[in-house]
């Protein structure tokens, strides 16, 4: 299909490096608006619900765009993918930056997810074409720094640059690393690929489209809307029923658009299982750290963000490692310490109060990140090894799909669970305080009781959330102990 990268000769150690810059660039980007929706809010004088469309549009044309990762690096060379990738991001940073509306900002950041979509499909697809399954794990390892790293150091990074800069300058830093990636590609980048006669069928990209779209929409807004708005229940029927005719119209092609085969493969199908649910428990302490540290405890955004920076090189140091212990002992051994140190840390996360410190949050959350760190790699490259060479376009994009869709899954449910028990916890904790209150206290007094009452019963929520969250790392761990190394012959030369 392409010009070789050997499994049998040196990988392309350039090539990868520039993907890697690329998606490192791209996946910060990703993470680091939401500390800066407060103030582009006063700027652009937009209300939450417009302002958080930058992290909706960007969240759902990814989720649009990812499926078609399949069927692009089959029809189209590393070079001219990533190339035509790279433009659009840096095309958007550059809208962005200059935008002085929400419209024109918000059709940037659209731009910039066109181009993220991209990046992490084709450069997993040339890792797993580049390297011999016995060597796999250390490369993908690297690859775990990237997709762990930039989205963990990107609350900190933000909250420093929104305290003592403009939000602009978020889109300012990025642009130069964005164009530097650019220039690199154009000259450096030099596969050549014979023409593939590959079709892209319209029906499919339409009903993929709105399934995952729509999904992607409908989780994402129950969380704020609730499951009983009519816009979550009528986009998550529409999504579910597209999706259905997508799958149903795969088994039909002789030339998959998204090959749903690959469910064939038992290891892959059990690294998608574990997968999906520990992305669904990861999100508990991305969401409701933040609002447990800045709403309940008065700490700052740079100070939240600096208590995660070391969980986050914790992660980034751990990556590599991991994958070198993955070639050597396999995934089983590192998925189950690591979802048991998970499970065990999301358990104390649930015992939070107003007393917990600073530096007992800050070890808890890095110990958490060490345990992820030994897992979702791993767990991952062992089960894309299963699968024959001509599947991987397909394993890599279902595997980025499956984060997009298992993550708002998470969401929705984590902060549904909050906001219910959090109002259920506020009722009882009230009527016990009111039992108490005698006609002569005066309203003040009751004004401060509700504010407390309030407080104690959302800690109490996000308390709740963080044991469900411990519930679904523990059938992780329960799926972990199924996991079998896979050995299999190398995958074909070329990507």
């Amino acid at each position: 299909m392409s010009e070789p990268y050997t499994t049998s000769k040196r990988p392309p150690y350039g090539i990868i490096a520039i993907l890697l810059a690329g998606a490192f660039v791209s996946i910060l980007n990703s993470t680091l608006l939401n500390v800066a929706l407060p103030s582009m809010m006063t700027d652009l004088e937009v209300g939450p619900t417009t302002i958080q469309w930058l992290a909706t549009g960007y969240m759902l044309v990814n989720g649009i765009l990812i499926p078609t990762t399949a069927y692009l690096i089959q029809k189209f060379s590393v070079r001219h993918l990533f190339i035509t990738a790279m433009l659009l991001f840096t095309i958007g940073t550059f809208a962005a930056s200059t935008a002085d509306s929400f419209a024109l900002l918000l059709t940037g950041r659209m731009i910039q997810a066109s181009g993220s979509a991209v990046m992490m499909p084709l450069l997993m697809n040339v890792l797993l074409t580049s390297f011999p399954i016995e060597k796999r794990g250390g490369a993908m390892g690297i690859l775990g720094l990237v997709m762990i790293f930039a989205p963990a150091v990107g609350p900190t990074l933000s909250g420093w640059i929104v305290e003592h800069y403009h939000w602009r300058t978020l889109f300012y830093m990025i642009l130069p690393f964005a164009l530097i990636v650019l220039v690199l590609a154009f000259f450096k980048l030099k596969d050549t690929k014979e023409k593939v006669q590959l079709k892209m069928d319209v029906l499919s990209l339409i009903f993929s489209s709105i399934g995952f779209g729509s999904l992607l929409y409908g989780f994402s807004s129950a969380g704020d809307k609730g499951w009983g708005d009519p816009i979550v229940y009528s986009t998550l029927i529409v999504g579910t029923i597209s999706l259905i005719l997508f799958i149903l119209r795969q088994f039909k092609l002789e030339s998959p658009f998204l090959d749903f085969r690959v469910y064939q493969y038992p290891m892959f199908a059990l690294s998608s299982a574990i997968s999906i649910v520990l992305n669904m428990a990861m999100f508990s302490a991305m969401i409701l750290m933040p609002i447990y540290l800045q709403q309940l405890r008065g700490i700052s955004p740079l100070d939240s963000g600096l208590l995660m920076l070391p969980g986050a090189i914790i992660m980034g140091i751990m990556s590599p490692i991991t994958g070198k212990l993955f070639d050597k002992y396999g995934a089983r051994t590192l998925a189950v310490i690591g979802l048991i140190i998970t499970v065990i840390t999301t358990y104390y996360f649930s015992k939070l109060s107003l007393t917990t410190s600073y530096s007992t949050l800050l070890v808890m959350y890095s110990v958490r990140m060490l345990g992820m760190s030994m897992v979702m790699m791993p767990v991952m490259t062992n089960g894309l090894n299963q699968l024959p060479a001509r599947l991987n376009p397909h394993g890599t994009a279902m595997n980025s799909t499956l984060s997009q869709v298992s993550g708002a899954i998470g969401s929705a449910i984590l902060v549904t669970v909050m906001t219910s028990r959090t109002k259920n916890h506020a009722e009882e904790l009230m009527n016990t305080a009111m039992s108490k209150l005698t006609e002569q206290q005066s309203a003040e007094v009751l004004e401060g009781l509700q504010n407390k009452v309030m407080v104690d019963a959302t800690i109490n929520g996000i308390n709740d959330s963080f044991f469900v969250s411990v519930l679904i790392a523990g059938l992780a761990l329960v799926l972990a102990f199924f996991i079998k190394r896979v050995t299999q012959e190398a995958p074909s030369k070329s990507v």
